[in-house]
């Protein structure tokens, strides 16, 4: 069974513990697609791993660059920070052999390690989620005809956030089935900022793309779990009524107005009070996460909301990506290019020109 292995990288040093668990070798090409904006110094990677220069728009782009350039009919996304079992190329070769004439992909198991001696933190539960999540391109793989008729990956999707959940869609869509295999895969935690979760927030306008895409229901056609946006959106409203109406009051010097502050205030009050319990109590609740916690607890509602809107508004007009003939076409010409001195330039693009976005 040969396989392509596409990683892209931004040059993390787990790069090449990946690279030692998943060989490249006469049935398995890997291929590394570094996404640095500065490449002055080369990646460390081992002899027959290939390196592709990536656009630096983000992994879905990446991801496009790397399979366009593929040789083989299965493509096997891995994320630079994660650990394949020992046993991963094996078992990968074993789940796509197994896979029907229809099946357009293939994921594989994820294993999130927590902590061993105490509760995980925020950020900690987030990545756990991951073990739970559907199409993960953490470790999936997909038939290269399926990638071409729908298109890729949608490169307007900047961040590792709904873009694997969105060509799963489309796959599925267009006739072709999904399942789980028998690898595995360990994906660590990755160490990052106690404000990641306000960095995080960015992904809401992702959301607002994909509204505009799929309609109302885009989360249960996506298999996306239900979010707080309706609670962000009550709170925010609630800040904003209760300093107007504080003005208000200043100004007038009626009850009224002072009691309808009030009133919004203590809405306010309640729901982050709320947000803040639900992000603390499942947590290790020591005195730096109880005053994380509550500290962006304030700050997510208002930031969420802000980047819907931004969202939004810049995505008025889009519309899906093409799949289809041409694309299949365009997609495979390119494949049967490819010699022994590697892929010619790629040549599909993505139907609608994606944005540029700050990395």
């Amino acid at each position: 069974m040969n396989v392509s292995v596409v990683v892209p990288t931004l040059g993390r040093s787990s790069l090449t513990a990946l690279l030692e668990r998943v060989p490249a070798g006469p049935d398995r090409e890997v291929l590394v697609v570094d996404d640095r904006l500065d490449r002055t110094d080369p990646l460390p990677v081992p002899p027959g791993v290939r390196v592709i220069a990536g656009p630096a728009r983000g992994p879905a782009a990446a991801r496009n660059t790397g399979w366009r350039h593929a040789r083989h009919e299965w493509i096997a996304f891995l994320d630079d920070d994660v650990r394949p079992d020992p046993d991963w190329p094996r078992r990968l070769a074993s789940d796509l052999a197994a896979a029907g004439d229809r099946v357009g992909g293939v994921q594989g198991v994820l294993r999130v390690p927590p902590p061993p001696d105490r509760p995980p933190t925020d950020w900690e539960r987030v990545t756990a989620s991951l073990a739970d999540g559907k199409w993960i391109t953490a470790d999936m793989a997909y038939r290269r005809a399926a990638l071409a008729r729908v298109g890729g990956f949608d490169e307007r999707l900047p961040r590792a956030f709904r873009e694997d959940a969105e060509l799963a869609f489309r796959v599925r869509r267009d006739g072709w089935s999904l399942c789980r295999g028998q690898r595995t895969t360990v994906h660590p935690v990755r160490a990052e900022s106690p404000w990641v979760s306000l960095r995080s927030q960015r992904g809401n306008a992702d959301d607002a793309l994909l509204r505009r895409l799929y309609g109302r229901h885009w989360r249960e056609r996506l298999e996306i779990p239900p979010g707080r946006r309706g609670r962000h959106t009550a709170i925010t409203v609630a800040a904003l009524a209760a300093a107007g109406l504080a003005v208000a009051a200043a100004r007038s010097r009626r009850i009224i107005p002072t009691v309808a502050a009030c009133t919004a205030a203590a809405a306010w009050a309640a729901g982050t009070a709320e947000f803040a319990g639900h992000r603390i109590l499942p947590g290790p609740r020591d005195r730096r996460e109880v005053a994380v916690m509550v500290a962006t607890s304030i700050a997510i509602p208002p930031l969420a909301v802000a980047h819907w809107l931004h969202g939004w508004w810049r995505w008025r007009g889009a519309r899906p990506v093409a799949g289809g003939t041409r694309i299949r076409r365009l997609a495979e010409g390119s494949a049967a290019r490819v010699g022994e001195n590697g892929p010619a330039e790629a040549t599909v693009r993505p139907a609608t020109r994606p944005a540029r976005t700050a990395r």
